[in-house]
């Protein structure tokens, strides 16, 4: 069972660091058209429920669910399938702090949680420019504790 628990935590560690890498010179780069939806207002975010960006999340959420499914016999024992728990925690996490929480897509919440806090604030930062180029933090949990703080938001003309 530890084991199991260390292979999960270590599959969300490496999904972050993944994530990561995918957002700043992927999702940035050759994929922009698709993951322009999710900065843009005029292409997607804030009009209507899905956004074509909302296909990432399909993908990996299909690499989490293969991953189980290979080690659906033997869950506790599977590294398979401890890896694949590792990326669904990741997601349902990215669901809740990212999509309902920074973004008030879905069901919106607010919560006083700091750690919440600081995520959506570092997240903003993100989003304070519309361009292909973005800004840090690229990934969701990984930032540095100044850009968790408080600051003033700007954002880039269109």
């Amino acid at each position: 069972m530890l084991r199991f628990l260390l292979l999960v935590l270590a599959s969300f560690a490496v999904t972050e660091v993944a994530a990561y890498v995918l957002h700043r010179w992927v999702f940035h780069g050759v994929l922009w058209r698709i993951h322009r939806t999710h900065h843009d207002p005029e292409h997607g975010h804030g009009h209507g429920v899905f956004e074509a960006n909302d296909l990432f999340s399909l993908g990996f959420a299909a690499l989490s669910l293969g991953l189980m499914w290979v080690g659906r016999e033997a869950p506790l024992a599977s590294a398979a399938f401890a890896w694949g728990t590792g990326i669904a925690v990741y997601g349902l996490l990215y669901f809740v702090l990212h999509d309902l929480y920074a973004h008030r897509r879905f069901m919106p919440f607010k919560t006083k949680n700091p750690a919440a806090q600081a995520v959506k604030r570092a997240h903003g930062r993100h989003h304070q420019s519309f361009s292909q180029e973005g800004q840090e933090p690229y990934g969701l949990f990984l930032f540095p504790p100044s850009m968790g703080r408080r600051m003033k938001r700007r954002r880039d003309a269109v």
